[in-house]
């Protein structure tokens, strides 16, 4: 897969992800949630960090 350069697909791609996020958090039973669950909370928000951080080095070097 090649890399996201342009800024309105960078913005675009972090919306359907945070969207994504979204969804999940908002399915949880927090009577039946296991750590686990919040485990993989954890590691989207991590992931979509360090996205928004790929994103912004590139915007950085190309500007």
């Amino acid at each position: 897969m090649n890399p996201i350069t342009n800024k309105e697909q960078q913005v675009t791609y972090l919306k359907e992800r945070l969207e994504i996020f979204l969804e999940v958090l908002d399915a949880i039973d927090p009577e039946t949630t296991e750590l686990e669950d919040i485990d993989r909370l954890i590691q989207m928000m991590d992931d979509l960090e360090e996205k928004m951080d790929q994103f912004q080095h590139r915007n950085e070097t190309t500007e």
